[in-house]
């Protein structure tokens, strides 16, 4: 390896200074000894301090031989006022060497592995939309599975999707183009939804849609006819949405495993499709709300939206990947502000209940099971994953659960917008705790419980046994 450039010229300009006093032979001296005429040079004596004696003048100017020409300057040999050297550049044959790995290279943190559950509510599934292209871009982030219901469901399927087509960027584009494939045949999925252009804006009363003539009384109808009386073809534009963006080799074996659940109308009873049995039919029974499409029949059996049993389902993703980070989008408020007096207004309500009723069940286990292991001082970690949430009931308090049949593009956009801030704000907050520990309590943050409370309840109902 050469010496740094600094360090040669140093070496050269001291070389220099010695042929000036004579300490070094002249540039026509060979390096070992005599002159060119053969003659040789005696040995210069040192002096006390160890340095060369300068050799004595010549005071014969007959015999004295001309000095010799300095040889030129190298380039680099340069003294302290030059300025800086300019290094010639290597011969064409000669490839520049590679350059080492930066620190920040060989330092770069594995990606940290992490589960979706991705929950369902209609066009408000934009802002789930907007999460995921949020958390998309960051590289640290290892997607490995999704579980999802209704919109959720969907959300899972083109993200799968895009993911297997292209990577991170075609996911991002994937979600926005089936999405705002989304507003173009909103008019099928809500005719009385406001379109863009007539002068509505998201958040206002015109996007509520029991402010809008006549919904009352096409509410009452509806609810007294089923789809099988007002649809008897099965008209499902959701349908052909899915077609064009949804591929069912991806979803069987792509890149993420997906988890999808829907609501088996004979038992109840909430039905995961994974691995061979995900399709574009479950798909479509995960959103089947009974009111507008009749029941999606798979295998013979008739199947409603997963949102009446699991909304999502998380038990698919504590037993595929209990040792990853589980991130909960959540889009269904579980608290509400007054006593609802209208009849949609309670129908609403009673919607929003019954959709959190499955994901409040399966979180009351996964804290019952941690208060179990707590009280025996073992560890959850490796049993129970580490549990983060995005959500954002503020952003989302002004609009009514009736405006999750509203696919206008302005609207899905806002909603689109509220998504990636929410994660912005996530990721900002508690993105340090992904692979680390859990950022969501769910004692405390969602079912209002104080920690330690379960404990000290049991240790009540212990002692009055005894007494």
């Amino acid at each position: 390896m050469s010496d740094p450039p600094s360090w040669r010229g140093y070496l050269r300009r001291l070389w220099h200074r010695m042929r000036d006093t004579g300490a070094a032979p002249p540039a026509d001296k060979a390096p070992g000894g005599g002159s060119a005429g053969g003659s040789p040079a005696p040995p210069a004596a040192g002096g006390p301090s160890g340095r060369p004696a300068v050799a004595p003048a010549q005071t014969d100017t007959a015999v004295r031989p001309a000095p010799a020409a300095p040889p030129p300057r190298a380039p680099y040999a340069r003294r302290r006022d030059d300025p800086a050297p300019q290094l010639p550049p290597p011969a064409p044959h000669e490839p520049p060497a590679a350059a080492p790995p930066s620190s920040a290279r060989r330092d770069a943190p594995r990606p940290r592995p992490v589960t979706l559950a991705l929950q369902g509510g209609g066009s408000h599934g934009a802002f789930t939309w907007g999460v995921l292209d949020r958390l998309l871009e960051d590289p640290s982030l290892e997607f490995t599975a999704a579980s999802g219901t209704s919109a959720g469901a969907m959300n899972a399927a083109v993200l799968a999707t895009g993911l297997a087509r292209g990577g991170r960027s075609a996911a991002r584009e994937a979600l926005r183009e089936f999405w705002l494939d989304i507003a173009k045949a909103g008019a099928a999925m809500a005719p009385l939804a406001p379109r863009a252009g007539t002068g509505a804006r998201p958040g206002s009363l015109a996007f509520a849609l029991p402010a809008l003539p006549g919904y009352q009384w096409l509410n009452s109808v509806l609810r007294t006819l089923s789809p099988y009386d007002f649809n008897p073809l099965n008209l499902n534009p959701l349908r052909d949405v899915a077609v064009r963006h949804i591929d069912e080799d991806a979803l069987r074996d792509g890149p993420i495993r997906v988890f999808i659940t829907a609501t088996a109308v004979h038992s109840g009873q909430a039905r995961v499709f994974s691995g061979a049995d995900l399709s574009l039919d479950a798909m479509l029974a995960s959103a089947c709300l009974p009111f507008l499409f009749k029941a999606v029949e798979i295998d013979g059996e008739p199947y409603w939206d997963g949102g009446y049993s699991g909304n999502p389902a998380l038990y698919p993703l504590i037993q595929d990947a209990p040792d990853a980070d589980m991130v909960l989008v959540r889009i269904n408020p579980l608290r509400h502000s007054g006593t609802p007096r209208r009849s949609s207004e309670i129908m609403d309500r009673v919607s929003e209940i019954t959709f959190n009723a499955g994901l409040l069940g399966e979180l009351k286990s996964i804290a019952f099971v941690a208060q179990c292991l707590r009280a025996k001082g073992l560890d959850a970690e490796g049993v129970l994953p580490r549990l983060h949430m995005v959500a954002d009931d503020v952003g989302l308090a002004p609009f009514q659960a009736s405006t999750k049949l509203v696919t206008d593009r302005e609207f899905l956009e806002r909603l689109h917008g509220l998504g990636r801030k929410a994660a912005g704000r996530f990721l900002s907050r508690h993105g340090d705790q992904i692979g680390q520990q859990s950022s969501l309590d769910i004692e405390t943050d969602l079912l209002g419980m104080r920690r330690g409370a379960g404990r000290a309840a049991a240790a009540s109902q212990k002692a009055s046994r005894r007494a």
